[in-house]
């Protein structure tokens, strides 16, 4: 039986090795992405089996909550490793000497919901009582590496997000289960992520689907798990939790830019793939972290790229929750402080905002 020393050391040197086995870092250029933008300022919303607060990721997690029994009260708990790796993919900060799992945003914060039970599938009421949550908590993203049934309630919760000014981002699906792209990933406005491969191109594993907007490494990815540890994982689920954390580096380079204008920038900047423009495989293309922070795009459906979302009742603010490990805490609030102005804002909005699958392409950009 392993004594805690042995563990000890088994645990630093998964730590040191899980760095060089995070592929996508490198096929992605993290490296030179995170010099221009690594999230500060920016909430994460992650519904999903809940966030354990790993080693790698603790400074970076906030105060969540649990929509169904059987966690902590706070959204740390998780018996799956599913969102705990999803999170680290977004925010994970790694160790010191560059050892650590690290994610595509790593100043960014985590707000972690406890929907969906271990190793089951998850209820749509349950999510879209975490994406209401995520709404008044203030976050600025919300990543659902997730495909199920679309109930009334989880509509509403998902088109409120959208017109509250987050960025929703959402797994196309995986097959052989997934017959093609899934709910919420299929709803107008949100951010729809297929998956490649370790050599730049479509997953076997990720569905396809006109819905597909923008691809992301889904094959091999490995981030961190529950009990210190480390999970490789495959499948949309990990692509979103990526383009998650480029849309998390986004905003902080671009905190006046709509959440619809982030994902135009999201998009047309991506490197095309497949046919020429936009397919239903690759979406506008694959995920392109620097060209996103760096590149001069013209917005689309918006006179001002400093246009925020319409408030009917005025500016208000909800309360934000503090980080569990500590952290620089200055995430500012979005959600609106009652479900009912967004409502009320939710028509205008809309107006603007639904310019996705449009005959007014990206232009294309050069394949890799």
């Amino acid at each position: 039986m392993p004594t805690n020393a042995t563990s000890a050391i088994q645990e630093l040197d998964d730590a040191k090795r899980v760095r060089s086995d995070q592929w996508h870092l490198t096929f992605l250029q993290a490296d030179a992405a995170q010099s221009i933008s690594q999230g500060k300022g920016v909430i994460v919303a992650v519904p999903d089996t809940g966030t354990e607060p790993h080693p790698d990721l603790r400074r970076n997690l906030l105060t969540g909550i649990d929509v169904i029994p059987g966690g902590s009260g706070d959204g740390h708990t998780d018996r799956d490793s599913h969102g705990t790796g999803m999170a680290g993919l977004i925010a994970a900060h790694g160790r010191d000497n560059k050892i650590g799992a690290l994610g595509i945003a790593p100043m960014a914060k985590i707000l972690p919901i406890f929907n969906s039970p271990p190793h089951g599938d998850g209820d749509p009421e349950a999510l879209a009582q975490g994406i209401e949550y995520a709404i008044l908590n203030g976050a600025d993203v919300i990543s659902i590496s997730s495909v199920g049934g679309a109930s009334p309630r989880l509509q509403q919760a998902v088109r409120r997000a959208v017109a509250s000014n987050i960025v929703v981002v959402a797994a196309a699906g995986n097959r052989p289960q997934d017959a093609g792209v899934g709910y919420p990933a299929i709803e107008e406005d949100v951010l729809a992520v297929g998956g490649i491969d370790r050599n730049g191109y479509h997953a076997a594993i990720s569905t396809t689907g006109p819905e597909v907007d923008i691809a992301a490494p889904a094959v091999d990815i490995y981030s961190t798990s529950i009990n210190g540890k480390y999970r490789r994982g495959t499948g949309t689920s990990d692509a979103t939790a990526i383009v998650a954390g480029a849309a998390a580096l986004v905003r902080s380079k671009y905190p006046d830019l709509p959440a619809s204008e982030v994902v135009h920038r999201l998009t047309a900047t991506a490197v095309d793939k497949g046919p020429p423009g936009r397919d239903d495989e690759y979406g506008y293309g694959v995920v392109d972290l620097v060209a996103a922070l760096t590149a001069d795009v013209p917005p689309v459906g918006f006179e001002s790229a400093t246009a925020g979302a319409p408030d009917a009742a005025g500016p208000t603010t909800a309360a934000v929750a503090e980080p569990a490990g500590g952290g620089d805490g200055g995430a500012t609030a979005r959600g609106l402080a009652t479900l009912g102005v967004i409502v009320a804002a939710a028509g205008a909005w809309a107006l603007v905002a639904r310019r996705r699958r449009s005959s007014d392409d990206p232009p294309p950009r050069m394949s890799r």
